[in-house]
């Protein structure tokens, strides 16, 4: 691990790049409803222009390029939004993990079964293994 990896929640940085907030508002709004009617309403615009295109290739053409640009550019800024959420999950589960064990080289077994116990009800863990 490197020094500059938070090993507990306080030591994460609030600070966030432009780019960051940018690519969480991205996501924010390709994710609503009224986008994906948006997108549906362009096909639709689309479609019935092959009437004013005579060449069914050109025709095509723009909805291909249209779709794979947009395509492109959504993909990058949710892949930087979902990567930093999975950094995030990691960072929590790395620090749930740190405290376990401090728990543990702390208390005796009884003591220890009892604050694992508060410690998975207080972040939603069940007492039984999942799949």
């Amino acid at each position: 691990m490197s020094s500059t990896t938070p090993h507990m929640p306080s030591d994460v940085s609030s600070k966030v790049s432009f780019f960051d907030r940018f690519a969480a508002q991205a996501s924010t709004l390709f994710s609503q409803p009224w986008f994906f009617a948006f997108c549906v309403l362009i096909v639709l615009l689309w479609a019935p222009s092959i009437l004013l295109i005579s060449d069914i290739d050109t025709w095509q053409l723009i909805i291909n390029t249209t779709t794979t640009i947009v395509t492109f550019l959504m993909v990058a800024l949710l892949q930087n939004t979902q990567t930093r959420a999975d950094a995030a999950t990691q960072d929590k589960l790395n620090a749930i993990a740190k405290i376990l064990a401090a728990m543990a080289d702390q208390h005796g077994s009884e003591e220890l079964n009892r604050d694992i116990k508060e410690a998975r009800a207080a972040v939603g863990l069940e007492d039984r293994e999942s799949a």
